[in-house]
């Protein structure tokens, strides 16, 4: 379902988190030998809403009332909270370098083949302990 939210992001106060700038992120990517890039499944739709914002969120149609229950896609806020969020789950992986979150785009950068394996296990069993569904079928595992 889909929801008209323009006057919603009219009045909404910016909520201002950092997103990676695209110049740094190529320079890093380009120092790498091998990288791996996986796309988040859903991203945005993973975060639960409060009771306020889905209070806010209401769409009405001709046959009732309907709330969403997690994030949709076109919220002004949206990018820089769900990049909080992923930042927050990553936050070593991110300052050692080997890690490039951009939203819901996850690319890790090593140096050898078996760091890039071990890494991959690593930020996998962070991701989504017990579960595979957090991860589309948009991946690309390390390319050389």
């Amino acid at each position: 379902m889909v929801g008209d939210i323009g006057a919603l992001n009219t009045y909404t106060i910016p909520y201002r988190y950092p997103i990676p700038i695209i110049h740094e992120t190529l320079t890093q990517l380009s120092q790498a030998k091998f990288i791996t890039v996986m796309d988040a499944l859903k991203g945005f739709h993973q975060n639960v809403l409060t009771d306020n914002s889905k209070e806010l969120l209401r769409i009405i149609v001709h046959c009732g009332i309907f709330e969403y229950l997690r994030m949709p896609f076109g919220i002004k806020n949206a990018p820089s909270h769900y990049q909080r969020i992923v930042n927050t789950i990553f936050p070593e992986e991110l300052s050692q370098g080997w890690l490039i979150i951009y939203i819901d785009n996850i690319k890790i950068c090593s140096e050898t083949w078996y760091s890039q394996l071990s890494i991959l296990e690593r930020v996998l069993q962070k991701n989504s302990p017990g579960k595979d569904e957090n991860l589309s079928e948009k991946v690309s595992f390390c390319i050389q």
